[in-house]
Parts: C-alpha cells; sequence; structure tokens
C-alpha cells in the first residue's frame, strides 16, 4: 500500500461517526460555560449546523467554472482540465457539489481547508483535487515566506512534505495572512453556553419538565424510614405508578420546591439571543437559520434573502474565485486570460423582475446610452451565445413628428 492511498485514506478501515470525529475533533478548548467547544460539540448545535449548512451549500449549489478572455469577450474555457474538476467531478468519488460543501466546512469551522492537487504529465495537468482534513495538516512558514505542508496519513500517521504547488490552500479570514482563524475558538463562548442551555432543557424535560423539590418532616427519619420514603417518591416521579397524582404527605410533611422554572429563568428568550448571537459570528441572518422575524413581510423577507447573497455568499464567491486562480492556474495560464467564476445568478431568481429592469436599462432602454451587449447579458443568465450579439446598441432619438398639412381652405 503506497504512500499517497494512506493519505488520503481510500484504504481506511470503516469506523463510526462518533468514533472519528472523536478521533478528528477530540480537543477543544472550554469555553466560559464550563463546556468544551470543538468542531463536534460545536456542530451538534442546531445553529451552528444551519449556519455551516446555508453557507456551504449557498457556495456549492451555483455553478463554478473557469472562463478565458477573448477579444470576442469571456467564454467558458472548457477544453482546460481544471473546468470539467472544478464543474463536474474533482475526483473519482465526489461530485462538484460534495467537494465544494465538505471545503466549506472545513474553512467556516475549522478556517483553513487543503486539498491535494495531482499534477501528471509533462505539463502539469491537474487530474484529481483531493480534499484533506484540516487536523491532518500542519503549515510551516519558512523565512522566504514560502509555505510547506506537513500532511499525516489517514490511517498510519504517517507524514510527507508537501510544497505550495502540491496544496491548494484556502484560508477563512485571517491575522497572520498565512493561517485562517479557528471560528470554533473564537466563537466557543456564545456556543458553549447555548450547549449549556440546550442540556438545561434536556434535563429538565428527562425530569418530566417537573421541578425538583424537597420532603421534609418533623422527626429525625431513621435509615430504614428513609429508604422507605426515597422508595415512595420514586412513585411520584415520572415512569411511577402515581406520577400526576396528588401527593398525599403525613407526620405535618412538608414538599416545596426548589428550582426555577424554565420560565423563571427566561430560558426561551436566553436561547433565541444565543441563536442570534451564533449568527453574527457566521455573519448568518437569523432568518436564513429558520429564525423568523414577525415584523417581516413577503417582500422584506425578499430583499433579505438578496441580502444574504450580496453580503453572506459574495465574500466566501470571491476568496475562492481568487484562491483557485492563483493555486490552480500558472502564470503563463493567468497572463492568457484563464480565471474562475462563481455564477451566482440561480440564487437571485426571485428578484427576476428587477433583474430583467436592469438589463434593460443596460441594453439602452429608455433612450439611455447601453453598456451591456445581449451576448454578455446571455452570459450571466448562463445561455448560449447569438451571432451580432457582441454590439451595444445604438441609443434611439426620438424625431417629433412632422406636424400635419392644413387644410386648403385655413390657407387661402
Amino acid at each position: 500500500m503506497g504512500f499517497w492511498k494512506r493519505l488520503v485514506g481510500r484504504e481506511q478501515k470503516a469506523a463510526s461517526l462518533d468514533d472519528l470525529m472523536r478521533q478528528v475533533y477530540g480537543g477543544g478548548r472550554e469555553s466560559g460555560s464550563g463546556v468544551v467547544v470543538n468542531v463536534q460539540t460545536a456542530l451538534e448545535v442546531a445553529t451552528v449546523l444551519a449556519c455551516c449548512r446555508v453557507i456551504a451549500e449557498g457556495v456549492s449549489q451555483v455553478p463554478f467554472k473557469v472562463y478565458r478572455d477573448a477579444a470576442a469577450g469571456s467564454e467558458p474555457a472548457k477544453d482546460h482540465p481544471v473546468y470539467h474538476r472544478l464543474y463536474r467531478r474533482p475526483n473519482p468519488w465526489q461530485t462538484s457539489f460534495e467537494f465544494r460543501e465538505t471545503l466549506m466546512f472545513h474553512m467556516i469551522l475549522c478556517g483553513n481547508a487543503y486539498v491535494f492537487v495531482n499534477r501528471v504529465g509533462l505539463k502539469r495537468e491537474v487530474s484529481e483535487l483531493i480534499p484533506i482534513e484540516p487536523h491532518r495538516v500542519t503549515v510551516k512558514q519558512n523565512r522566504d515566506y514560502s509555505l510547506e505542508y506537513k500532511v499525516a496519513a489517514a490511517e498510519t500517521g504517517e507524514t510527507a512534505v508537501f510544497g505550495q504547488d502540491a496544496i491548494w490552500h484556502l484560508r477563512g479570514p485571517s491575522w497572520n495572512s498565512w493561517m485562517g482563524m479557528d471560528a470554533t475558538k473564537l466563537a466557543r463562548n456564545a456556543i458553549g453556553l447555548a450547549v449549556t442551555l440546550e442540556q438545561g432543557q434536556s434535563e429538565f424535560q428527562k425530569n418530566g419538565a417537573q421541578p425538583s423539590s424537597s420532603y421534609s418532616v418533623k422527626d429525625k427519619l431513621s435509615p430504614e424510614r428513609f429508604e422507605f420514603l426515597a422508595k415512595w417518591l420514586d412513585r411520584h416521579a415520572p415512569g411511577g405508578d402515581r406520577y400526576g397524582k396528588p401527593v398525599i404527605l403525613d407526620n405535618e410533611a412538608k414538599w416545596a420546591a426548589q428550582m426555577m422554572s424554565a420560565v423563571d429563568q427566561q430560558l426561551i428568550e436566553t436561547r433565541k439571543f444565543q441563536i442570534e448571537e451564533i449568527c453574527r459570528a457566521f455573519r448568518v441572518m437569523p432568518i436564513m437559520v429558520g429564525q423568523s422575524d414577525k415584523a417581516a413581510t413577503y417582500a422584506s423577507a425578499e430583499q433579505m434573502f438578496l441580502a444574504h447573497v450580496v453580503h453572506t455568499l459574495a465574500p466566501w464567491y470571491q476568496r475562492i474565485e481568487q484562491s483557485a486562480d492563483v493555486n490552480l492556474f500558472s502564470e503563463e495560464e493567468l497572463a492568457a486570460g484563464y480565471y474562475t467564476k462563481f455564477i451566482p445568478n440561480a440564487l437571485m431568481r426571485g428578484a427576476a423582475k428587477d433583474r430583467a429592469e436592469f438589463y434593460a436599462k443596460a441594453l439602452g432602454s429608455g433612450g439611455s446610452g447601453a453598456w451591456m451587449t445581449p451576448n454578455e447579458v446571455r452570459g450571466l443568465e448562463e445561455m448560449d451565445r447569438i451571432e451580432g450579439g457582441d454590439d451595444l446598441a445604438k441609443p434611439i432619438v426620438n424625431k417629433p413628428a412632422n406636424p400635419a398639412p392644413k387644410p386648403a381652405s385655413e390657407e387661402e
């Protein structure tokens, strides 16, 4: 078995998801609420999972293509080997959607995503793009500012060192410029508090949503009497034969609640606030994770969805496009005009009327000068080019109509 097969884990033995997550992300940092926050515990928080999914799916569901600048304008470079890897099949076991979704989960939660770029032949063409789990990669910056990547094999732990030409390193927001910041560490207090609230509510519901209480009697209890009362109390607990029935007390006994209810703790309000707090950390609007705003109308909700594309997804598009350009293309290819581009127009379908008005003005409607050609508009809409569609429309000048000739009687 070669190192490369061990490295990417193609021959790795089957393991349960829980075992894998413990091995990969077992460590973590304790939050202010006392809960250890790592990738596994963070993903178990519904809001974190929803934020990751809405970003990852927003990046994965739109076309990601390679284009080439040409004399007649930009056109898809379907003959370039990277085109097929990014748009359809990056490796033998993943689709483009699955590949980008995996990378986004790595980037969102860990701040970094790593891809082995398998180049073959004399031309060093890209034949495979293999994602590597972040915990298996150690990055070092050399004195000349170049980066090297020590990658551990998935099964044996054997390591190998690769240069920047072999590893496509995608970074999230960075402090030192060469490593992305870990979101689960930066937002650990918000995530940890959400975990604590969920655990507390789960325990509360596990006890039948009944508060803890005390049973006090006048005289001192003997061990035998204590055991009898303990069994008696169990009969009134959830699952007991007297659960939910009136409690009969004797010997001047008193039963008093000792714990605040969920209403007293304002649990619901706190949990709502934690949803918003986690959304702030991941820069996702609460409405995108199912936290509805009662004051929102259909029109305002539509604008929120558009804002999600502009303010949440668009920065990720730019980050990935620029990273792909400098890591997957040679200097000669960049000089030849090759570049990558996301086509997010599919996410803007809800604003068809606004897009139609914009395109109409861009094509010169209303007498204004045109600044887009029909083929440029068709390209944005994922439509084929048409013959004669590369010329800017000339402005139409409306001349006043000639006045009607006067009747002969009026001329005399």
